[in-house]
């Protein structure tokens, strides 16, 4: 990871002077002694993870109030002054946080000795388009025998950004797959219609599901991984290849595109930043997030390379933690009943779904501004009735009172079916004051909070 501006170090820069954590995930201001080894975050998880890799050498400031997530937050006062009293800000890079992008700017432009680091650059491949109404909904409840599926015609979506990439229409590909950085993943999603128009559910758990396969005689220098309705491309090794896909019926192949594979480039690592509009919630995702602490501790090798050792142990050592749990939800993978579960509020957890292969039903997306229709509720209750969904999740940050109350979306939904029970999913943007004074960071969010919620919702 790159930093936006290189401070010229301070003298004394890279010394061992123990600095405390400043506001040890909540407020707090660096005195003028512990501005030598301090820095500012743009919300609570970069706040932890940047504590963990720090130890006892680097303090912390989180200007968000416990209770608050970071974006739509405005700050008070000069806090670009505060920032520039000291030697780091970390933050997102993405219009979510409009304010952490105008802070850092400010930086950049007017303050020399401080150091701005996005932890999404290099991330571009890895995220999410903003916009997910591109890639139509699956229309459950119906049957939908072979003889009925345009399997002749159908579409394939980037889910990165939920673009089109192309379709498949009469044995010939418009479009197609798009390039793969070595190391990286790129999923695509397929959408197959039936003969009435109908998106046919797609998975493990339905009638259908599709795969892909390398195609014969050429390189096999790309991962192929398929679950739900998506196939993901992990590059292996540069070069051009091509790949066939699969529907699948059971354990027979019903149709295939080998009459003409789909053909794409295995490139060198493209490290490119976020797009302009992209869902901003990549930190809820273990794997990536491991790669976001990663980009933390090369920040603070370069700013105090004197402890080099202690931040490369100590970010390995956490990262050992983040992947407990990703283990943790890819055991709630392996284990779930249901493939489907229903989100009172909006969508921060799609970084979860993509890699873990659950789907999460939502009445609006991921927008938090977002309000929803009478429309959108009714189709959320139906589905909570065609699924016998007895559990739904809520963020608890999307509460009046985010310790003691849930959102009225949860209320609309006990008034009007048949679920009982609400189990909190927090997408660990914030903190609460109980969750404070136990001391919880993001780990413990994901293993006290999230891991058994999502086990209740899916049957786990």
């Amino acid at each position: 990871m790159q930093p936006t501006r290189r401070a010229l170090l301070r003298a004394g820069a890279g010394s061992a002077a123990v600095v405390a954590a400043a506001g040890c995930l909540g407020l707090g201001s660096p005195t003028d002694e512990s501005a030598e080894n301090a820095g500012y975050t743009s919300f609570f998880t970069i706040q932890d993870w940047a504590e963990q890799v720090a130890g006892d050498r680097f303090g912390f400031t989180n200007p968000v109030s416990v209770g608050q997530m970071g974006h739509g937050w405005s700050p008070d006062g000069n806090l670009a002054r505060d920032i520039a009293s000291t030697r780091a800000f970390f933050y997102l890079d993405t219009p979510e946080f409009s304010w952490a992008q105008e802070v850092a700017a400010e930086l950049d432009r007017d303050y020399d000795d401080v150091v701005t680091y996005d932890l999404l650059d290099g991330l571009g491949p890895h995220l999410i388009g903003f916009d997910s109404g591109a890639l139509p909904a699956p229309d459950y409840g119906h049957d939908y025998p072979p003889e009925s599926l345009r399997l002749d015609e159908f579409d394939i979506y980037d889910l990165r950004s939920d673009d089109q990439l192309g379709y498949w229409h009469t044995e010939h590909w418009h479009g197609g797959v798009p390039d793969v950085p070595v190391g990286s993943m790129v999923p695509v999603g397929i959408v197959i219609e039936d003969d009435q128009g109908r998106v046919v559910p797609l998975g493990d758990g339905e009638r259908y599901r599709v795969d892909a396969r390398v195609a014969d005689g050429e390189p096999e220098n790309v991962d192929i991984n398929a679950h739900g309705r998506q196939v993901e491309f992990t590059g292996v090794e540069t070069g051009r290849t091509a790949v066939v896909f699969e529907v699948i019926e059971g354990d027979e192949v019903i149709y295939d595109t080998a009459a003409e594979p789909a053909p794409f480039e295995v490139i060198e690592e493209d490290a490119t930043g976020a797009t302009e509009f992209h869902d901003p919630h990549v930190w809820i995702d273990p794997v990536l997030g491991q790669e976001m602490v990663g980009g933390i501790r090369d920040a603070l090798v370069e700013l105090d390379p004197d402890n080099a050792d202690h931040y490369e142990e100590n970010a390995a050592a956490y990262a050992e933690r983040m992947d407990t749990v990703h283990r943790e939800f890819e055991a709630i993978d392996e284990e779930a009943d249901r493939e489907v579960a229903v989100l009172a509020g909006h969508d921060s957890f799609r970084y979860l779904e993509r890699r873990y292969g659950f789907e999460l039903r939502t009445p609006t997306g991921i927008s938090p501004d977002a309000a929803e229709s009478f429309e959108d509720i009714a189709d959320l209750i139906e589905v909570i009735e065609e699924r016998d969904i007895h559990t739904v999740l809520y963020d608890p940050f999307e509460a009046p009172d985010p310790e003691t109350d849930v959102p009225q979306m949860v209320e609309v939904i006990f008034e009007n079916t048949n679920v009982e029970n609400a189990e909190p999913l927090t997408p660990a943007e914030g903190i609460t004051a109980t969750w404070q004074e136990e001391g919880w960071g993001w780990v413990e969010q994901m293993e006290e909070i999230n891991v058994p919620s999502l086990r209740k919702a899916l049957d786990a």
